[in-house]
């Protein structure tokens, strides 16, 4: 079973500050100030930076995943950009911005994406591994703090939060789906998060490894939640900053759409 940590408050205390350790029935919520002092990735060492892979699964973003991979190559030299199975010229954008680029032949869907970027990423020697979307809504500058805590050797998995700061920005409607998600996902996998539907997230390489994503659609989020809780790998949570546009929101899960996603989740967990 995962431990779901806390990690101290405090700059000062972060060098010689112990993990404390929490069962997942113990806190609802885990709140880190484990922070790295500036936004900026060049904050990380070189060295750190060349061992880091960004995973990005995209599905027709031919507007946006230009944009997205030059935002993250200055600091990241190791964008993976996984076409799954597009019909526009997200390929050839993401190629044309630098990304080692990967493609599916069909649709299968965004986790079946990140598992095929995963996996190349670990072949390729990632010490860790970001997943990041396409859309533009994520921001680089979350990065740093997302490794920070597996970087200091606090947890092996960090999943980003927009609820730990103000998330004032995040639509009313979407505010309403995302809290129904963590009530489920609580239900499901026991797992206490703020937001557990999240595409930012950071594991070391001995947590990507053992990631083994099934359901290939949408309701790969919360599978990945359950096998956090059952790697019995440290978890934790921190703020991440997204930047919410007509395009993201217009891509964004529906309502409607959620049904799905449960229907998937349950029918995968039934298969296995």
């Amino acid at each position: 079973m995962g431990r779901l940590v806390l990690l101290p408050l405090g700059l000062a205390d972060i060098a010689d500050a112990s993990i404390y350790g929490m069962s997942k029935r113990e806190t609802s919520m885990t709140r880190t100030d484990d922070h790295i002092d500036s936004s900026h990735a060049y904050d990380l060492p070189e060295s750190v930076r060349r061992g880091v892979y960004i995973v990005i699964a995209a599905f027709n973003e031919e507007s946006t995943i230009g944009d997205v991979v030059r935002g993250l190559k200055p600091d990241f030299p190791h964008v993976v950009v996984v076409d799954d199975g597009s019909l526009d010229n997200t390929w050839v954008k993401a190629r044309q911005a630098g990304a080692e680029t990967l493609q599916h032949v069909i649709n299968r869907g965004q986790g079946a994406a990140l598992q095929t970027g995963i996996e190349y990423s670990l072949r390729q020697g990632a010490k860790q591994i970001v997943t990041f979307d396409a859309d533009g809504q994520h921001s680089v500058r979350s990065i740093p703090n997302l490794l920070a805590p597996i970087l200091r050797g606090r947890a092996e998995i960090v999943l980003g939060s927009r609820f730990l700061d103000d998330s004032g920005s995040v639509p009313f409607g979407r505010r309403l789906l995302l809290a129904a998600a963590v009530l489920f996902t609580w239900l499901t996998s026991g797992a206490r998060l703020s937001d557990t539907h999240n595409g930012m997230r950071a594991f070391s390489r001995e947590a990507a490894a053992m990631l083994d994503i099934q359901l290939d659609r949408m309701a790969h989020a919360s599978e990945i939640i359950d096998q956090v809780v059952r790697s019995g790998l440290a978890y934790t949570e921190v703020p991440v900053q997204i930047n919410y546009t007509e395009y993201s929101r217009a891509k964004g899960q529906r309502a409607a759409g959620s049904f799905r996603v449960l229907f998937d989740y349950f029918i995968g967990r039934l298969l296995r």
